[in-house]
């Protein structure tokens, strides 16, 4: 029993050293187990913070800020960081501000609201009175537009005549004053552009308001491109037919050709021409500006359709101006003869006293086939008939303005015999009839061509590149003549009334163009010029034998 009794207490000692052990293991172990995990946990969080790091600096650098990196990564380690969202797409740059409105000022005795647009004085005053008040105009608008170099697009293809225009004068070396001198001898006024402002001498009066409404168009190119009009020195003639006579300014003579600027030209002359006064308004016979004409036009084309119309050829205007137009009267329905023509004389006296009720123009689109013929030289009327939707009939014509040149037979018109006119009308409305599919094509196509070539974007920058090139050739440095004046769209509008002021006002150019103009196209090479006159002429006289062999004429 002794001896049990040692044993057992040394096994129970031994047991408390175990235990101890054991406990002393077991802590060991859970340490090492916790610092094990503790310092995985750091290795993946390391990683985790790394990669994070670099994704949120990845986003960082597409992101615009202010900030520094740091601060940046601190703000972007929100809790909303840890599940980011979606990427958001960077804030756009802000829009550049729309270029500042225009305004005009009048005096108190000169208010510009004051108007009577329904009265048009019998004869105008207003460049009169401008010419000789003492009103000041303010400075020019910064060139702000004049930093872009182009709009990027291509000019329509009759700026190209530009060119043709101005060739006489380049191949002669330049313009000199002793031209411009000679081109004094009919010219109705004289414009000289100096540093933005520009400078009217009235030379002779002109017919109604041509003169007013021509210096107008010029003011507001000055405002549409401010900066980018050259100085200049020109003379301008707002009579209708071209007298620079080709044949009289060869060899020697070439030394005083004289450069003068109208509306209109033929093959036989040298005018230099520019877009007509009635783009801006004609108060005189109540035809708007053309941006509001224009729209006009288009809307008369949508209220009936090209099928649904009038299978007749349709004009209306004043005979009394040609003998071809009063032939063209010959050409009406009678009680013998239909020559499938309606013909309508216009007495202007008569519309202007019943207030212009039956000449709206875009009323006038009701028939499938309209006549266009000139007047005493070239008609403003060309284009409101082209806009027609209606096949134009144009009889031969003798003059171009400035973009007319363009048009080309069988795509934008129907060539009428002007020695025949009845017959040639009468077989081209049976032809139409009898091919309404082609005939309607062909007055899309020219309906198309003035929505599209000739809005006012592109007579703003066929005037400014006209008059960019023509300055150009000047060989003398554009100074004030003492005799001219300054002139302004305020000195202008603000002595304007009745419609006068109505259509300036209408047709003002309300803020600088923020593009630059269409890209002027090179000019015509030799051949181009000889191919685009054979296939005219071969044109014309596909439809001659066609009337020929039809009619045996």
């Amino acid at each position: 029993m002794a001896t049990a009794a040692p044993a057992a207490a040394a096994a129970a000692a031994d047991c408390r050293r175990r235990a101890v052990l054991a406990g002393a293991l077991s802590r060991t172990s859970a340490a090492f187990l916790f610092l094990s995990v503790v310092a995985v946990a750091a290795v993946i969080s390391g990683r985790w913070i790394a990669a994070t790091t670099t994704t949120l600096q990845g986003r960082l650098t597409r992101l615009p800020t202010t900030a520094s990196i740091p601060a940046a990564a601190a703000a972007a380690l929100h809790p909303e960081a840890e599940h980011p969202h979606p990427p958001r797409p960077s804030p756009a740059a802000p829009p550049s501000p729309p270029p500042a409105l225009y305004s005009i000022s009048c005096p108190a005795a000169l208010n510009i609201s004051h108007s009577h647009p329904t009265g048009t004085p019998k004869t105008s005053q207003t460049l009169a009175r401008a010419l000789s008040s003492s009103s000041t105009c303010l400075p020019p608008p910064p060139a702000a537009a004049a930093a872009a170099p182009s709009s990027n697009r291509s000019c329509p293809s009759y700026f190209r005549y530009i060119h043709e225009d101005l060739r006489p004068w380049r191949a002669a070396g330049g313009v000199t004053r002793a031209m411009l001198r000679r081109a004094r001898l009919t010219a109705t006024f004289r414009l000289v552009v100096l540093g933005g402002r520009a400078y009217v001498q009235r030379l002779r009066p002109a017919f109604q308001t041509r003169d007013l409404f021509t210096v107008w168009g010029v003011l507001q190119l000055l405002r549409r491109y401010p900066g980018r009009v050259p100085d200049l020195d020109l003379m301008f003639d707002t009579v209708d037919w071209p007298v620079v006579r080709a044949h009289l300014y060869r060899g020697k003579y070439a030394d005083v050709m004289p450069p003068l600027f109208r509306y209109c030209g033929d093959d036989r002359t040298l005018d230099i021409v520019f877009p007509d006064w009635s783009f801006w308004g004609w108060p005189e016979i109540n035809i708007k500006p053309w941006d509001a004409l224009r729209q006009d036009l288009k809307d008369g084309n949508n209220r009936v359709a090209w099928m649904d119309r009038e299978p007749y050829a349709y004009w209306k205007g004043n005979p009394s101006v040609s003998a071809t137009r009063q032939e063209l009267v010959k050409c009406n329905v009678s009680s013998t003869k239909d020559w499938n023509s309606r013909i309508y004389a216009q007495d202007w006296f008569k519309e202007s006293k019943a207030g212009y009720k039956d000449s709206d123009l875009g009323s006038q689109c009701s028939h499938r086939y309209k006549i266009y013929i000139e007047g005493s030289a070239w008609s403003i009327s060309q284009k409101y008939i082209l806009a027609c939707d209606s096949m134009t009939l144009l009889v031969t014509p003798k003059y171009y303005d400035f973009f007319s040149r363009s048009l080309m037979p069988i795509q934008h018109y129907w060539p009428v015999r002007d020695d025949n006119k009845c017959a040639s009308i009468k077989y081209a409305v049976d032809w139409g009839n009898s091919h309404k599919q082609l005939a309607q094509r062909i007055g899309k196509q020219a309906s198309n061509f003035i929505q599209e070539e000739l809005s006012m974007d592109h007579v703003y920058d066929y005037m400014l590149h006209l008059l960019t090139e023509y300055a150009k050739l000047l060989k003398f440095k554009p100074t004030k003549p003492p005799e001219a004046v300054e002139v302004c769209s305020e000195s202008l509008a603000c002595q304007a009334e009745g419609l006068e002021k109505k259509f300036l006002v209408d047709s003002m150019v309300k803020s600088a163009h923020d593009a630059g103009p269409c890209d002027l196209p090179p000019p015509f090479s030799s051949h181009e010029l000889k191919m685009l006159k054979q296939r005219k002429e071969n044109s014309v006289k596909q439809i001659e034998m066609w009337e020929q062999r039809d009619l045996g004429a």
